[in-house]
């Protein structure tokens, strides 16, 4: 067994914040993920052809100090730039991909992804992380992933459980299409909540993005609800219709066409609070859940359990 100082559950945004501001302070972090790269639902899926679809978060603002630096940071960088929308509202990206932005984050911190935790315990002087990969103990644990799979792993922590039980989050379905350059655009993004594709974005309008006409489509919570358990080849044949449908096109000039489910996309009843902490200050658990649906909410998170850690809350 390896023994580190604080072990964080979840590369997306909390984890990673969290990570960032303990390591500035000299603290000694590992970082566990199951995916084969950080960021979360702040996701970049590449297809063959040199395409990209920004699948999960579409892009980010800033209301606080601390995330709107990171912001600069990465743009200063080369990866994140501003992206106008429809309605001329300018948002930040990453470049080339939305996951930039946690790839910038994540320079210089110890990130062991494709490594699945399948248990935690407590023990005398901390705690115990199975994993697929092998076992670890650490003093201290961050877990900085959704909601319904933090009761599953924390399910011995009862007085955190029941907290986070107050929490929904609903699901979001995701297609992914490519065209040719040459197909008309009726628009670059449409939002609308009365659709059953609440949003729509030409992705290939995003800074940085090179080749084939690209969209994202993400169906609205009823929908993706009704049809969460369909497989992905299912929900892409269902969801292309609907986004030519909405584009003015056939069906047939798609050059490409996936989907992916997202089971845990949206915060619809948030915690109300940072994070939660149990009595012995040796276990945390966070992310956008407790604040709120936007990225910024799982930043704040994360550097929030970290400022507290650090005694500076």
């Amino acid at each position: 067994m390896t023994q580190i100082g604080t072990a964080i559950i979840g590369a997306g945004l909390a984890g990673l914040a969290c990570a960032t501001a303990l390591r500035e302070s000299g603290q000694s972090t590992v970082v566990f993920d199951k995916s084969r790269g950080v960021g979360g639902r702040l996701s970049t899926r590449r297809a063959e052809g040199h395409l990209r679809f920004d699948h999960g978060a579409q892009f980010v603002t800033a209301r606080t100090h601390g995330f709107a630096a990171l912001l600069r940071e990465a743009e200063a960088a080369g990866q994140a730039a501003a992206w106008k929308d429809s309605g001329d509202a300018e948002r930040i990206v990453g470049v080339p991909g939305m996951n930039a932005i946690a790839k910038h984050m994540a320079t210089g911190l110890d990130i062991r992804l494709g490594v699945t935790v399948t248990a935690v315990e407590r023990t005398p002087i901390g705690w115990r992380i199975d994993t697929d990969r092998g076992t670890w103990t650490c003093e201290r644990l961050v877990v900085a992933v959704p909601a319904p799979q933090a009761k599953v792993l924390l399910a011995e922590e009862k007085p955190l459980v029941q907290e986070i039980a107050a929490v929904r989050m609903a699901p979001c379905l995701a297609l992914m299409a490519a065209f040719e350059e040459d197909v008309p655009v009726p628009f670059r993004t449409r939002r609308d909540p009365q659709d059953d594709l609440d949003w729509i974005a030409l992705n290939s309008s995003k800074p940085g993005r090179d080749g084939a006409q690209t969209w994202v489509a993400h169906a609205a919570p009823d929908w993706s609800r009704k049809k969460l358990e369909e497989t992905p080849e299912e929900i892409a044949a269902l969801m292309l219709p609907m986004l030519c449908d909405r584009l003015g096109i056939h069906p047939t000039s798609a050059r490409h066409v996936a989907a992916h489910r997202w089971r845990f996309a949206r915060v619809t009843t948030a915690l109300g609070a940072p994070f939660l902490r149990d009595g012995s200050g040796k276990l945390y658990a966070g992310g956008d859940w407790c604040l709120g649906a936007r990225a910024e909410n799982a930043w704040e998170s994360g550097d929030a359990i970290a400022r507290d850690i650090l005694g500076l809350a």
